[in-house]
């Protein structure tokens, strides 16, 4: 039986492609980019700083750091926490086989749009149970996650459902995906120049086993 909600492979890229090559050309991608810059730009704008340095402050006492997000939010945090490590910080995404248990004064950060993915919550709550710090991005400032944070770091983007493009005109969650990178990116460029270091010590931990 053929599922109406998720039609056969097949049908959809014939569909997709029935759809746009008789329409895109170069103004469509030019139109998109500045969309895509514009929003952005926007959310970056409203991006409370002061709760970010309080964050970059629990990030330096920290024993450890870890990272957690399900999808794109938990890829741009494994950006971010390669970053966190070019700084000298040890620091572990969850779910590594590498990655230790969280302990006392550690800081686990998660990424969630909703503030309800059940594993980032689940692990947040952890993190907390074992009086571990924990910093949360997401859309939404009265979340699970948000209420079990120790600081909470609002990205005012739209998170994967607002389907009605009230927040983002982009798809899904994109919006707060591409604001997790680029605000963990400021974070890290605000920690790196207020530590005095130069570009030749942070390389000295560039990974070379590439």
């Amino acid at each position: 039986m053929t599922n109406e909600c998720h039609p056969p492979r097949e049908w959809r890229k014939i569909s997709l492609t029935q759809t746009t090559s008789k329409k895109l050309d170069a103004s469509h991608f030019s139109t998109a980019t500045r969309t895509v810059v514009g929003e952005v730009d926007r959310v970056s704008a409203a991006v409370q700083s002061p709760a970010w340095v309080r964050a970059g402050g629990l990030l330096l006492k920290a024993p450890a750091v870890f990272t957690i997000g399900t999808g794109r939010s938990g890829l741009a945090l494994q950006m971010a926490a390669m970053r966190f490590m070019h700084l000298g910080l040890p620091t572990h995404v969850v779910g590594e086989v590498t990655a230790p248990a969280i302990g006392a004064g550690d800081v686990l950060v998660a990424a969630s749009g909703s503030g309800s993915t059940a594993r980032v919550v689940r692990a947040a709550q952890t993190a907390r149970d074992q009086d571990a710090n924990v910093i949360a991005l997401t859309t939404n400032p009265d979340s699970a996650l948000a209420k079990i944070a120790t600081e909470v770091l609002v990205i005012p983007a739209a998170d994967k459902q607002d389907f009605d493009g009230n927040a983002s005109v982009q798809y899904a969650g994109s919006l707060f995906e591409q604001s997790v990178l680029l605000t963990t990116d400021a974070l890290f460029h605000t920690l790196w120049q207020s530590s005095g270091s130069q570009a030749r010590e942070l390389w000295r931990l560039h990974a070379n086993l590439e």
